[in-house]
């Protein structure tokens, strides 16, 4: 498998840094200032934390298993078989799918604002143009994807470490700025709460280091360089994130960032930052969407093929192009899904479905390396400080469960049953034999 398309460790690093540091950061770094003030930075840290655990189990699971393409999907699939697969790997995968619509309407929003044209009128097809685009990249081939993800990759963490250079230049020039002269931390039982709220928030600005996993097989080194990668992302990501919320903080005061969408422009717009400046930000944002695109798309069509490859899907989707290490119709229904969700009507109903799945998937991974200890399976990499940490995130995803909004919780909940439901009707359609276990004496 190390031929002419190998991927080297740091183009597959910028393939989880393409899905991890996408228009989240634009976004979702002034909520969380918001929700938790100068504490957000505790919560950055926190999910951080929680983020490299999980890492380190993808770890463990991609070197045990390096030359699957579905990556959560395979390893539940392989450990507790067809059933909990399924449903794990459908809720990933619209999670996935969910992502390609909501991150693209999210370039289409910034192209629209940037070009100074009407949002409701261009912000759609501008979303379809770049679905259509990255659509076609992702034809000719993983490693073609992969090299212009990290192109956009170097792009956008430059523009990203310019803005964090502003703020530090600001507050050296002039000490007492509005946000760093009131810059205290606070953990008194109200400021935990909002610690609380903005980890889950944050949670999902880390959620995009699993797309290493499903290219584990491409990756030079093997499954030392698959580690390697996936470990990178994520303690790159934890230091851009931390970088960032600390100068947005030190700009503005955490109440600034209430009333604004577009958290890093507002603070240099509200600091006279130079024009150009800020026009380089707004282009950092629509970088951030595009490469976060190409890694959820690359991400999702190989979850389809390997879930048909499994006999969970309808067999068209198993049409792989071997020369370019591409699932062909994957591609083009999670690009037609993509699309048609863009008309759904209420998109972020659907994404509190996908924001629910994704959860449920990382928690499930927790027990997937709990089950391969316990039968005694040994990897090239095995995760330090077994039990303790796959423990450790399976409590504080239990959390954060807890603390997501009561409508995503209801949401995700049926559309699990509805799930299990469509599982046992296609069982039951194929005559499959139904199997009986006694779970006590």
């Amino acid at each position: 498998m190390a031929g002419r398309q190998s991927i080297s460790v740091w183009v597959a690093t910028a393939v989880g840094l393409g899905a991890i540091i996408g228009a989240g950061i634009f976004v979702l770094s002034g909520t969380a200032v918001t929700l938790a003030g100068p504490d957000a930075l505790i919560a950055f840290v926190i999910v951080g934390v929680l983020a490299l655990i999980i890492a380190l189990e993808l770890g463990e699971l991609g070197s045990l298993m390096p030359y699957v393409k579905g990556a959560s999907y395979s390893y539940t699939y392989k450990a507790f078989g067809s059933e909990l697969g399924f449903v794990t790997g459908t809720l990933r995968y619209m999670a996935l799918a969910t992502s390609i619509s909501v991150i693209s309407l999210g370039f289409g929003s910034y192209l629209s604002s940037f070009l100074g044209v009407s949002l409701t009128v261009y912000a759609i097809p501008f979303a379809i143009a770049l679905i259509a685009v990255l659509s076609m990249i992702n034809m000719l081939g993983v490693k073609k994807a992969a090299q212009t993800d990290f192109g956009l990759v170097i792009v956008k963490m430059g523009i990203l470490l310019l803005f964090v250079g502003f703020a530090m230049y600001a507050v050296l020039t002039d000490p007492h700025l509005a946000g760093a002269s009131g810059l205290s931390f606070n953990l008194s039982g109200s400021a935990i709460g909002g610690i609380f709220a903005a980890s889950v928030v944050v949670f999902f600005a880390y959620s995009g280091f699993q797309s290493i996993s499903s290219i584990t097989d491409r990756i030079k080194g093997g499954s030392r360089g698959y580690v390697r990668s996936i470990l990178a992302a994520v303690t790159i990501s934890i230091t851009i994130y931390v970088l960032v919320v600390l100068a947005l903080l030190l700009l503005l005061p955490p109440s600034a960032y209430k009333i604004t969408a577009d958290p890093l422009s507002y603070a240099l717009q509200s600091s006279a930052a130079p024009s150009w400046l800020i026009y380089t930000v707004d282009i950092g944002a629509l970088i951030a969407t595009a490469s976060a695109t190409i890694a959820m798309m690359l991400s999702a069509s190989r979850a389809l093929y390997q879930m048909s490859s499994d006999g969970l899907l309808p067999r068209f989707l198993r049409k792989y192009n071997k020369k370019n290490d591409t699932a062909v119709n994957g591609i083009i229904v999670s690009a037609a899904v993509g699309i048609l969700m863009l008309f759904s009507g209420n998109i972020y109903v659907i994404a509190s479905i996908a924001n629910f799945g994704l959860m449920f998937d990382y928690l499930v991974i927790g027990l997937d390396v709990m089950h391969f200890r316990r039968i005694g399976s040994r990897s090239s990499f095995m995760m330090p400080l077994y039990p303790y940490l796959p423990i450790m995130s399976v409590v504080m995803l239990l959390a954060f469960f807890m603390g997501m909004p009561r409508e995503a919780l209801i949401l995700g909940t049926v559309f699990t049953l509805v799930l299990i439901v469509a599982y046992y009707s296609l069982r039951e359609i194929k005559y499959k034999k139904v199997i009986r276990v006694r779970l006590f004496r």
